[in-house]
Order: C-alpha cells, then structure tokens, then sequence
C-alpha cells in the first residue's frame, strides 16, 4: 500500500506564471477578486495579493453577499474583516430586491456577475479573478458529457472571458483543489464552509 503525497502550497512563482497568460497587463494592475469565502476564492485572493504587490498592483476582494440564507450577511462581514487584518482591501456587495421562486441559481449567477462587473467599470478595474479551478472544469466537462454535449460544450471553461466592463479571469485552472487548501493551511487563513 502506498500513501499519496500531501498537496504542496501553490508557490508565488506558479501563480506569477499562471497570471503570465493574461499578459498584457497595465502599469501596476488593479485586479478585483471575487471572493465568496470558502477555501477556494480565499486562496486566490491570497495568492493574487502578493502577485499585485510584487508588480505594484493592488487587489480588491469583492464579496458578493445573496441575501439567500440568514447566516450570508454575517458570513460576508467576517470574510472583509479576515482580508482587511491582513491588508487586502474587502468589499461587500448586496444582491437586492425580490429573489425568484424557480430558477434561483442561475439567477443568483447571473445577479452576481452583474453586480461585479458594475462595480469593476463604477471604479475602472479592467480585471476581475474568479476561483475556478482543475477539479471544477473536470466536473464540468463530466456534467456537460452526460447531458450530451457537443465539441464546444465539451471545451469546458475557457480561462479568460470577456464581461461588459472588465476582463474574467480563472488563473486556478491548472491548480486542484487540495493545492488551494494547503495554501490557506500554510497561511493560517480560516475559511467559511459552503453549506
């Protein structure tokens, strides 16, 4: 019997190449970061922070709070409060108004790309980093061969995407999930679990 390896954190250096394939960037970069508070995006946010820094660039975190479970908005604060004691500027966004009855998740997709792109084109931020990782575009690419997709459908999730104010970009998708916790484990950064 053998034992697998413990996942290694994700280095600066792996991130910094990682971020390569967006290139060009603007003098000192601004890069939003959506961040939801669970292990993944918590990881990205750390990651991209000290990638912004070694070129003079700044991140904001920016927390999308749905308003779909009681705990959420206390959830949102104390994801802000743990980034800000560590220097990364938080925000936290409101989806509000009424939620609909059928088709909640794909609203709620929906409302949170809307209100991230608004906020990136309110402040001129040209790019916006989602958390998307290697075990998420495994899991897309089976969901997607199950229901029958074709070529493009099977083409998965492409690492940049162009929203209507800024740039969307997943620099996690060469990297698994257990990589994104022994990064945080490393750090010492809690993280929320997504119920």
């Amino acid at each position: 019997m053998t034992r697998s390896r413990p996942a290694t954190p994700i280095t600066a250096h792996e991130f910094a190449d990682a971020m390569t394939a967006f290139a060009p960037f603007e003098q000192s970069p601004h890069l939003a970061v959506a961040v939801s508070g669970g292990a993944d995006s918590m990881a990205l946010v750390i990651l991209a922070d000290a990638w912004a820094r070694a070129v003079d660039g700044a991140v904001t975190a920016l927390i999308v709070e749905h308003g779909l479970r009681p705990e959420s908005a206390a959830e949102a604060s104390l994801t802000a409060a743990r980034l800000m004691r560590r220097g990364i500027n938080a925000e936290v966004l409101s989806w509000q108004g009424e939620k609909p009855k059928t088709g909640l998740q794909a609203a709620a997709r929906q409302a949170r790309y809307a209100l991230l792109d608004d906020w990136c084109r309110r402040h001129g931020v040209l790019h916006l980093a989602v958390a998307h990782h290697a075990d998420d575009q495994a899991e897309t690419f089976m969901i997607r061969l199950k229901r029958g997709s074709g070529p493009d459908g099977l083409a998965a999730m492409s690492p940049v995407r162009e929203l209507g104010a800024c740039r969307l970009l997943r620099p996690l998708l060469g990297f698994s999930k257990e990589r994104l916790v022994a990064t945080l484990e490393e750090t010492g950064l809690d993280w929320v679990e997504d119920p």
